[in-house]
């Protein structure tokens, strides 16, 4: 799918997930807004807390909200659920759909953290790695995120995220997927 970013109707969907630190599960959720910032639909999912499912678990959301009109995916990060990993170009590539992962922080990467959380590593740090570097945008609004994507060219990437951010460096489709995950996790209060 060719992305127009200066087109008037673009929808993203934002996933993000939430958990508890001894869940067995995270909460996905994932939020259809339009560039005019008016939320257009959304989708809750889950994914295994340590496990291998999350590329599996993002496709499943996008195909169960069943919509030809979403342009565009954002993912709040690539490495979710203590380092269950998203392929990205897997994503693209089986939605059709151009795929932007964001992070906020600068790090050295995350494979010494993967040595020492798992006893056989191998296959997650050749996941991790295949994820190649991130690139750094910096928004008009001064903010720094850091992105890795798979169909979409960076200067694309950054005009997409400035019309979808209003303030700071968090897109509205991933801000109000995070606020939706945190709310619809099992055990939270009040639900």
């Amino acid at each position: 799918m060719v992305l127009h970013p200066g087109k008037r109707a673009i929808r993203a969907l934002g996933i993000a997930e939430s958990f508890r630190p001894k869940a067995e599960k995270s909460t996905l959720a994932g939020v259809v807004v339009r560039t005019d910032l008016v939320v257009d639909g959304f989708v809750l999912g889950a994914a295994t807390v340590g496990g291998e499912d999350a590329t599996r678990a993002v496709l499943s959301m996008y195909r169960k909200l069943k919509r030809e009109d979403v342009n565009l995916l954002m993912l709040a990060g690539c490495v979710i659920s203590r380092y269950n990993i998203i392929d990205v170009d897997e994503v693209a590539r089986k939605s059709g759909l151009p795929v932007v992962c964001l992070t906020y922080n600068e790090s050295a990467g995350l494979e010494d953290a993967i040595r020492r959380h798992f006893d056989r590593p191998e296959g997650r740090l050749e996941s991790y790695r295949r994820l190649g570097p991130r690139a750094t945008v910096l928004l008009r609004t001064g903010q720094k995120v850091y992105v890795r994507t798979a169909g979409i060219s960076r200067e694309d990437t950054k005009s997409v995220l400035e019309a979808f951010t209003l303030q700071g460096g968090v897109p509205e489709p991933v801000r109000v997927a995070k606020l939706l995950a945190r709310s619809a996790r099992p055990g939270r209060a009040g639900s």
